[in-house]
């Protein structure tokens, strides 16, 4: 490769939903991309990507300048980083680890400290948008660490992201806390919406009057304009885990009473969340909570354009 970047070497481990379409966009952008994954069978991801196929973990992380993980969740990266023979082990001092998983920032003390002290710069930098926002490279990006790591890193981050939402939260643990908070208010606007929606619905009102009259009044958000039209159609956003969901939640809801602080309302959707994943399973689809609430009502909210 000879791209402008050739001479960086980036590790990727994680060829999921949103590892994929990174691991492209930065082969796009020049960038010697080695990528991995637990799974041997991402091998062939790798390839159509143009990244070069690396069999073992630790060995990505022996190679890498900068290491990218894009995993599912706090217990998927513990394990990549601190099994035996693992890739924080790995790591080279000097080198850079961003963290791109939606993540526990409790759960990544203990590794990013370990990291630090041996001289291997950190951050995190937990994506926002889905596997579309990553197709396009538009990713909101909550980056938590030190201000020069990031400034350093910001070109490389620039693929990724839309510049103008690559965001400097503040130190090691607030990207992730940054995103999950934002998780935690669109999880409760989605179950909301959906309560309101039903009320009305039952109440006799035309959906899509209802729908056009929220968004011209205080009670507008980002859920009503956009996200009610795949709940109308019947699309249950099946692009994340439902068992992720409440994942997030229960950190969230635990930080909180940690910390003593009033949660009533958010243990309430996590609650939600949580009989939906005995409802449904482990299965993809973060608005099933919905319709855990559609089968209670006895109705669905459906209405077309």
């Amino acid at each position: 490769m000879h791209g402008p970047y050739a001479m960086t070497g980036i590790g990727l481990a994680g060829l999921g939903r949103m590892g994929i379409p990174m691991c492209a966009n930065l082969v796009r952008a020049g960038y010697r991309v080695r990528a991995g994954d637990s799974r041997s069978e991402a091998a062939a991801l790798a390839a159509r990507c143009g990244a070069h196929w690396v069999p073992r973990l630790s060995q990505l992380a022996a190679e890498s300048d900068v290491l990218i993980t894009v995993l599912p969740g706090p217990g998927e990266v513990r394990e990549a980083m601190l099994s035996p023979g693992g890739m924080a082990e790995a790591l080279r001092p000097g080198t850079t680890w961003i963290d791109m998983t939606s993540n526990s920032p409790a759960a990544m003390t203990d590794i990013q400290q370990m990291l630090l002290a041996r001289g291997v710069q950190v951050l995190e930098a937990p994506a926002g948008g889905g596997a579309e926002a990553a197709e396009q490279g538009d990713l909101q990006l909550l980056v938590g660490g030190d201000a020069e790591v990031l400034a350093r890193q910001r070109k490389l981050l620039e693929v990724l992201g839309d510049p103008s939402r690559i965001v400097h939260v503040g130190g090691h643990g607030a990207g992730y806390t940054a995103k999950l908070i934002i998780n935690l208010l669109w999880f409760g606007q989605a179950v909301a919406t959906a309560e309101a929606l039903l009320l009305g619905q039952a109440s006799g009102l035309d959906l899509g009057v209802l729908r056009e009259t929220l968004t011209r009044s205080a009670a507008d958000s980002q859920f009503i304009r956009h996200d009610v039209d795949a709940l109308f159609a019947g699309d249950y956003l099946r692009g994340f885990g439902l068992d992720r969901c409440y994942q997030e939640l229960q950190i969230l809801t635990e930080r909180a009473r940690d910390l003593g602080l009033p949660f009533q309302l958010s243990e309430t959707v996590a609650d939600i969340y949580g009989r939906a994943v005995r409802r449904y399973g482990a299965v993809d689809g973060e608005l099933l909570s919905i319709a855990m609430l559609e089968e209670q009502a006895g109705s669905q909210l459906r209405h077309a354009p």
